[in-house]
């Protein structure tokens, strides 16, 4: 990883600056022949491994810190999706690079992790970035494409997670936060779109990110995280493959659809009402208008007979 302006202790670097004036002093409080000068010795190559392990896992501790990281599922539930993936932003991952009277901002590079390593540079010869696009490397197969680009996250006032509880607060919260690569489904098919595209990412395929640190003023990159781990995003799940039993199935979704049986239920009760009601009107109608055909006839004066 090139780290531009940024010292790293290696582990050969600190037992160089450490233990070896603390054995060499030792030495000579001993004679190289006697009994302690052996024990000294051992004592000091067994110190040497024990701090060689240390800094082993310091620059591990190190390294991992300085790779773009999938947000938390706290934050960003059903990540990734099938064509997104949200990664946290660079907080305090640049701030031994700044130097005040400067303006930075972040460039967010994507590639497939099919791509090779030879193609995996973002920057030019003369150290400027890279300014493919999703079109030119063929969604990130033949190399990384510039994703995204945003300001440089203040390290003095980060967001602050107690705020996600909040419904006022948590959009701004995440968009401070969080960085959603492949959530611009529009970029690609826009003649007029003249931002960076950040078009949405291929279902069942891993990939790789990084962050890199520009100078606006020179336009060069100053400082660069290494690429993340591979993050897959979703496979597409067949309908003959989804599982459909609901003890599978969320509370949520069990509930919903125990509201929606109810409401199905009382609209065919309602309309099967309605049905009978109009059939016993109809029913009540008809004898009605037979009562009063009777009563009429009943009522209308008889012809009688004249007796010859």
């Amino acid at each position: 990883m090139t780290q531009v302006g940024k010292k790293l202790f290696t582990p050969i670097t600190l037992l160089r600056t450490t233990l070896v004036p603390t054995i060499r002093w030792k030495s000579k409080l001993q004679h190289p022949s006697s009994p302690g000068s052996r024990f000294l010795e051992g004592s000091s190559m067994c110190s040497s491994w024990v701090v060689l392990a240390f800094c082993c896992l310091g620059q591990l501790c190190a390294d991992q810190s300085m790779k773009p990281q999938i947000a938390a599922p706290q934050l960003a539930t059903n990540n990734p999706t099938l064509t997104t993936v949200a990664l946290e932003k660079p907080f305090c991952m640049f701030d031994s690079s700044l130097h005040p009277n400067k303006s930075y901002v972040i460039y967010l590079y994507a590639m497939k992790e099919t791509a090779s390593a030879i193609s995996s540079q973002v920057t030019d010869n003369s150290g400027k970035p890279l300014d493919s696009t999703f079109q030119q490397t063929s969604g990130g197969q033949l190399g990384p494409y510039k994703a995204a680009l945003f300001d440089v996250p203040n390290c003095a006032s980060p967001p602050r997670f107690a705020d996600v509880g909040d419904v006022n607060k948590v959009s701004d919260v995440l968009k401070r936060y969080l960085f959603r690569v492949g959530d611009d489904g529009t970029c690609l098919y826009d003649p007029n779109f003249l931002a960076v595209c950040n078009p949405p990412l291929a279902p069942d395929t891993t990939y790789r990110f990084k962050y890199v640190l520009l100078d606006s003023t020179e336009g060069i990159m100053k400082d660069q995280t290494l690429w993340s781990d591979p993050i897959k995003t979703r496979r597409v799940k067949l309908p003959l493959k989804i599982d459909t039993w609901p003890g599978r199935r969320s509370g949520d979704m069990i509930v919903i659809t125990s509201i929606l049986s109810v409401l199905v239920f009382l609209l065919l009760a309602g309309f099967l009402a309605s049905v009978s009601s109009a059939a016993m009107g109809s029913k009540d109608s008809t004898a009605e208008t037979r009562c009063m055909s009777q009563t009429i006839q009943q009522s209308e004066p008889r012809p009688q007979l004249s007796s010859e």
